[in-house]
């Protein structure tokens, strides 16, 4: 039976293996972050475990695990350390973090999770929750006031379940205790997420309370980043090779590849780690990045992973490698999502859409179309309905993004899903399933039904007919012929 990874393991590890080369113990909490997810892991906890190593501070993670508690059970008998092994096809890398100094779950003890963001040595509460876990309409960004947790967090203040919830909650504490304001720092894939993360917060906080509000939007403060790494889902094989390789068993190993970007405005509330002297991007304006990366990688993800999916295809790579998919997707790119986009300083754009490509294939990294695929009602809007939008405004083709809109209906509405998936895992799953129901597989009343999804579609896409017959046309015809057939004939219209 292997040893778990622990802390009296680290000095026995091979040389090859990085490990914290500070005193985990030595450093304070500075740190609350909610969701505890593997990105999370591959990501920020590693950018923190760099500045620990480079210019300490107390600023190591208290993790909040959300939803789960299986992230904490992962974690505790490590004493909360954990391995990132990095992949690509020259080989694999790994490390060793110590950023995380403990975990809590929040279903479980929402007032331990409140009381840790009110300390006043919390500083940061940063956030990766999903795009769902905003409780926000898509369509408009606006909180969700029929939300089911949000209705219980109004009527229960005190014993939040959602994520703006538990922040209102640390919030009014620390202004009833003369804390000084932290920094909220939402490290999510939406646009503009400061001031998403701010807009719902201030919402829910109006409901009732005015005089906090007032506060929350005077003290605190909201900073927009831009966060960048492929974190596909760990699996059992991964953690078995582990155990093979290295002779300990990590059960809350993740696996990543080397690229890692994190550009974050530079406006905080009060003192912050110095994440610019490792690696990150302090800048004025976050909003040129994100817009960038969430239609070039992130749009051009759920592309792949729509029409690869209903070509029964289980990895980004496999999909990337189908030469009609592949076409397509750099068309997307350079032709349907790069002309909107605001100019970068310093930004190749026709290097960035390359080297995504090249990450897109790197065949060492197990990533699931599946995993991607999930939540398309909170992801597509920003990630391919605003830039079709603007297409539309400004008489540009949208070939390629109306055939990914097709797909996704597709696959939400049909007999497409991975054998291991139960089903499309998407808040608004139950409609999928009305419309199959009442549709009937027409694409015509598929493609009318969707465009009503107010929470997806604004009311200017829902009445634009041509984008409505378009859809139908598209639809019937991955329904007749399949994906990779009409792939192949739009790659020869367009002569890609």
């Amino acid at each position: 039976m292997s040893h778990r990874l622990n802390s009296a393991l680290l000095a026995g590890l091979p040389a090859q293996v990085r490990r914290p080369t500070y005193q985990p113990g030595e450093h304070g909490v500075g740190i609350v972050h909610l969701g505890l997810g593997a990105f999370h892991r591959a990501h920020q906890a590693v950018y923190i475990d760099d500045v620990l190593a480079t210019t300490g501070g107390d600023w190591r993670i208290l993790g909040v695990s959300c939803r789960s508690p299986l992230p904490r059970d992962q974690l505790r008998p490590q004493g909360y350390l954990y391995s990132v092994l990095e992949r690509d096809g020259s080989g694999d890398r790994r490390r060793v973090i110590g950023s995380l100094a403990g975990a809590l779950v929040a279903p479980e003890d929402p007032a331990a999770v409140i009381t840790a963001m009110a300390r006043s040595s919390t500083h940061i509460i940063s956030l990766t929750i999903t795009e769902k876990g905003y409780c926000r309409n898509a369509a408009d960004g606006d909180l969700d006031l029929r939300h089911p947790d949000i209705l219980h967090d109004l009527a229960h203040p005190e014993q939040p379940r959602s994520g703006p919830g538990l922040l209102l909650a640390a919030l009014k504490r620390r202004r009833r205790e003369g804390t000084p304001a932290p920094t909220l720092l939402s490290c999510d894939n939406l646009p503009h997420n400061g001031a998403t993360l701010r807009a719902v917060v201030l919402r829910l906080a109006a409901q009732g309370e005015p005089t906090l509000a007032e506060w929350i939007d005077r003290q605190v403060a909201f900073p927009s980043t831009m966060v960048d790494r492929i974190v596909p889902a760990t699996t059992p094989e991964d953690i078995a090779a582990t155990v093979d390789s290295l002779g300990f068993r990590d059960e809350a190993l993740v696996t990543t590849e080397p690229f890692c970007q994190w550009v974050i405005e530079d406006r905080f509330a009060g003192p912050r780690p110095a994440l610019e002297r490792n690696g990150a991007q302090l800048v004025s304006d976050v909003r040129p990045y994100e817009i960038a990366k969430l239609r070039l990688l992130n749009g051009s993800h759920s592309a792949l992973a729509y029409l690869g999916l209903l070509a029964r295809y289980t990895f980004v790579h496999e999909a990337g490698a189908d030469p009609h998919f592949s076409a397509l997707v750099r068309h997307l790119m350079a032709a349907e999502l790069a002309p909107t986009l605001e100019p970068i300083t310093g930004l190749d754009i026709g290097a960035y859409q390359s080297a995504l490509l090249a990450r897109f294939a790197n065949p060492t990294l197990h990533h699931r179309l599946s995993q991607i695929a999930m939540d398309g009602s909170q992801k597509l809007p920003q990630r391919l309905l605003e830039p079709l939008l603007i297409n539309l405004h400004q008489g540009r083709a949208v070939t390629v993004i109306v055939l990914v809109l097709a797909a996704w209906m597709h696959y939400c509405v049909g007999e497409h899903h991975p054998p291991q998936a139960c089903g499309v895992d998407d808040p608004l799953a139950h409609k999928y399933r009305d419309i199959a129901r009442v549709a009937n597989g027409q694409p015509a009343e598929i493609v009318s039904r969707f465009l009503q999804l107010h929470e997806v579609f604004k009311a200017e896409l829902a009445a634009h007919e041509p984008l409505r017959l378009a859809l139908n046309e598209r639809l019937g015809q991955l329904q007749r012929e399949g994906a990779q057939a009409t792939a192949h004939r739009l790659v020869q219209e367009l002569k890609l």
